[in-house]
Parts: C-alpha cells; structure tokens; sequence
C-alpha cells in the first residue's frame, strides 16, 4: 500500500487525531511521563502495567501506546490478538538497557536453581528468562512469595533490590543496573527541600526505577520520613486531591506534575529536580502520534515463542497485589 505524502506543516494535530481515532477505532494509551500535550489527547493516562491492562480490557482494534518500546512489548504480550504500535521505535530504557539476554544466561550459569525476579522496565526477552515479574509497588510481596531456601536473581534496577533487602531482610543476587534520571536526585538536595518547606507533604513515584534510589535511602534512614507518601500513580493523584496539603515535593520523573496540578490547580508541586527528566518518554511528539494511528506505525509484536514464556512471569506480577 502507498501512503501518500502530506504535508504535515497544514494540520490541526489534535483535531485530525481525534478523527482518526474514531475512524480508526483506536485506543490512545499515555504514560504519565509523557508531554502534556500527549496527556491531554489520550483515552488513559497512568503507569505502564495499568496501561497494559488497558489494552487487554479494551474492544478497539487498534493500541496506540505513547510510553517506551518495553510498555508497548508488555501490551502486546497480554493482548496478542490486537495491533499495538508505538508512535516512535526509539523511545527505549536506559535501565532496560543494562542487561540483555546472553548476559542473564550466563548469570543463571553461574547460579543454578535460583528464582529469577525481573522489574517491568526489562525487555519482552528477558522477561522470558524470568521467573516472576514485578513492579515497585509490589517488588516485596514478590519476593516474600519465594521459599527462603531459594536463591534470587533480581534485576536490574540494584536500588530497587538494595530497597527490597532492607524491608524484607533477604539478601539477594542483584544485577548493578540503573536508570539515568535517578541518578539526579539526591538525599541531601530532598532534605534541604524539605527543610525548607516543613509543611509540604513528600510525594514519591517509583514507577520507572526513577527514584528507587530515593526509596533505598527512605529506608536506611538518609531521608527524613515525615510526611512521606510512597504511591502509584493513581494513588498519588488520589491522596493529593484528598490531602489538606496546599504544597507537595514530589520525587519522580517531573511528567506527573502536570496531571498533579491538572487536577489540583489551587495546589503547588514542587519537583526534587526541575531536569529529572527522562528524554526517551518525551520523544513521542502530536506529530508523530498522528502518524502513528494514521499509517499504523510502528507496530510493537513480541514473537509468539519469547511471549508464551513471557506471559508466565508477568501472570504471576499481576497476580501478586
């Protein structure tokens, strides 16, 4: 099929997706991180396994997920019978990208017969040569499912794992990966913050690995506990529209901050870092998601052999609450 060129410069973006979307039967799927003009425009807005579910639930024919490539491999594992794509193939995971499939072979090698643990933020292919998935909401009641005569490979995110071992007190096999944008925030710059405004509430996101090491050092005591909220995403637009806070430090990639102040505009959030921002979740422009629903591009399909074994882990990952 030709698709005939047009020159974008003439179109009204949100007004030609929002037809597509109808003509299409589309499902406009946002991770929270995403630019706000992307927020605005979706049917769902939230983290990436509830954006999952999503598209299992849904009766549209065409998912078009705006998150990174790993979101988009998770939607088309759970609905295979869909068409997911994803409006740029070059929206990755720095922390995804720090272990790739021969190098969790040959860790597996060196540790036989043990339970491998893989965070969401992995590829289609790793979660294959996993055991259990999880998500940072539910990482401990994960590993609390394992028998204490099991071994644990957890990966890849050595926060999260350096986190889960001090509240479990299991010591595990962690793999030393990390995401690029935690790697901004520090203990000392979220005490001064807090100091600073004593009367805020401190709001922590840990969708993503951006602020798992935030967690870790809440819970080897670095970071002053008071008034501290650890919540996903929905959980954190819901206790800052209850709470009777009139300023909040929240600690996560800064593309939340705008569905916080969306909802609570007579409330101010005030972000750990102004740049802790993550550039592959901000790559998916208007642009080219009309491109994307338009030519139906670029589909995301796992092999049907990787997402068979695949589907196990993350089974097990939802299952666990």
């Amino acid at each position: 099929m030709v698709i005939a060129q047009i020159n974008t410069s003439e179109i009204n973006f949100r007004e030609a997706i929002n037809e597509l979307r109808e003509e299409k039967n589309a499902l406009i799927l946002s991770h929270n991180y995403q630019i706000p003009e992307i927020q605005d425009l979706a049917d769902v807005v939230g983290d990436s396994l509830n954006l999952s579910l999503q598209a299992l639930k849904s009766d549209k024919d065409l998912i078009v997920f705006c998150g990174v490539n790993f979101m988009a491999e998770t939607a088309s594992i759970l609905a295979p019978n869909k068409k997911v794509v994803i409006p740029d193939l070059k929206a990755g995971c720095s922390l995804a990208d720090t272990i790739n499939v021969q190098q969790l072979r040959e860790w597996k090698d060196k540790h036989p017969d043990t339970v491998v643990i893989s965070y969401i933020n992995t590829s289609a292919a790793i979660k294959a040569e996993s055991d259990y998935c999880c998500t940072s909401s539910n990482a401990v009641k994960v590993v609390e499912e394992i028998p204490l005569n099991k071994e644990i490979l957890f990966l890849p995110d050595l926060f999260l794992g350096a986190y889960i071992e001090n509240m479990t007190g299991r010591k595990m096999h962690i793999w030393p990966g990390e995401c690029h944008v935690h790697a901004k925030l520090t203990a000392n710059e979220i005490n001064t913050m807090k100091n600073d405004l004593p009367d805020a509430d401190f709001l922590v996101h840990p969708e993503c690995g951006c602020v798992s090491n935030i967690m870790y050092e809440l819970s080897e005591g670095n970071i002053k506990n008071d008034n501290t909220k650890i919540l996903s995403t929905d959980g954190m637009i819901k206790y800052a529209n209850q709470s009777n806070a009139k300023e909040f430090v929240v600690a996560t990639e800064t593309g939340i901050l705008h569905q916080l102040q969306k909802q609570n505009p007579e409330k101010k959030f005030h972000p750990v870092k102004d740049d802790a921002v993550c550039e592959y979740m901000k790559m998916i422009t208007l642009e080219k998601l009309y491109r994307s629903i338009n030519e139906e591009i670029y589909e995301v399909k796992v092999p049907e052999e990787i997402a068979k074994r695949a589907i196990k882990p993350i089974t097990r990952m939802i299952n666990i609450v």
